[in-house]
């Protein structure tokens, strides 16, 4: 009888670990910004945090015709904005994806994203030699939205 237990337990602790193996990296407030008729692209914000160093190297969407991993930054006094290939994520460090700084481009849109659908994103990481893919649905907000809440109009993610 005992031996059964500690084969039983043995057989939980395993299944335990390789689940955390595939926990790796947690997303929170996963959100997409809302766009009115004939707008064909919009942005993707949400925050990670990798248990370990992981990048960010893919990410796809049905709703989306094409979708890329973007940085905006300032070149002298002009915000540019363009395609990343990946984005290291330290240990157990938040990487904020957010208006004007990194986020997730989703461009070719099929219909217009309206605030309290959800948009469902899969993230592709490499751990190591590994990948993971991790789903996200994100809530689609009103056009004005910020990561900070307070409104301002949201035209600087055309290119």
């Amino acid at each position: 009888m005992k031996r059964s237990f500690r084969l039983a337990a043995c057989l939980a602790a395993g299944i335990m670990l390789s689940g955390h193996a595939f926990a790796q990296v947690d997303v929170s407030g996963a959100w997409v910004r809302g766009t009115v008729p004939a707008q064909t692209a919009s942005g993707a914000f949400m925050t990670l945090h990798a248990h370990e160093a992981a990048t960010l190297v893919n990410a796809t969407s049905p709703v989306a015709r094409k979708v890329e991993v973007h940085e905006m930054k300032m070149d002298g006094n002009v915000m540019r904005m363009r395609a990343v290939q990946t984005l290291d994520l330290p240990a157990m460090q938040a990487v904020e994806l957010k208006p004007g700084g990194y986020h997730i481009m989703l461009m070719g849109l099929a219909q217009p994203l309206k605030a309290g659908d959800k948009v469902p994103l899969t993230l592709t990481f490499r751990i190591g030699q590994k990948t993971m893919e991790k789903r996200v649905d994100a809530e689609v907000r009103a056009l004005n939205a910020t990561a900070g809440g307070a409104d301002k109009p949201a035209g600087h993610h055309h290119h």
